[in-house]
């Protein structure tokens, strides 16, 4: 065991973990974040996705030890009874169906709408392209993604 200090959602947190923990058991587990869900427990589908130094990243394959810098989780988006613009564009989209992916799908599009802030269909689509979702609605995660960027940007009103 080692203590290691992490900085997640603008706080530091001292645990005391095996070094080749998944970061994902830590932040469930120990850290009481639910936003990253554990699953195919491989890095392929994106549900485990958080935000490391602006890349989002599969928190289930990431070993707790390789992490260096802030870590954002679902969370950490906005301030507490708040929504992040992208949230908003979720809700307003109805992108959501089971709701699963959900946390991988809105920290993917946040990392894409950082380093974006104004994706053509061709980039959401490639830069989502590995966060997998069951129920299939990619066409209202990308209308979510492109009404979030307007709301970033200033050109859209929040509801």
């Amino acid at each position: 065991m080692s203590k290691m200090a992490l900085k997640v959602n603008g706080a530091v947190h001292t645990v005391d973990v095996e070094p080749s923990t998944p970061l994902l058991y830590i932040l469930r587990n120990d850290l009481g974040l639910h936003g990253p869900h554990f699953g195919c427990g491989l890095g392929q589908c994106g549900a485990c996705a958080v935000i490391i130094q602006g890349v989002a990243t599969r928190s289930c394959v990431t070993p707790v030890s390789s992490v260096k810098g802030e870590i954002t989780t679902l969370e950490g988006l906005a301030p507490p009874g708040k929504l992040h613009p992208i949230q908003q564009a979720w809700i307003e989209e109805q992108a959501p169906a089971c709701g699963f992916c959900q946390n991988g799908q809105i920290m993917t599009a946040k990392a894409l709408l950082d380093r974006n802030p104004n994706p053509t269909d061709a980039q959401i689509r490639e830069g989502m392209n590995r966060t997998l979702c069951r129920c299939m609605t990619y066409y209202r995660i990308q209308a979510a993604i492109k009404r979030a960027a307007k709301m970033m940007a200033g050109k859209e009103a929040r509801a």
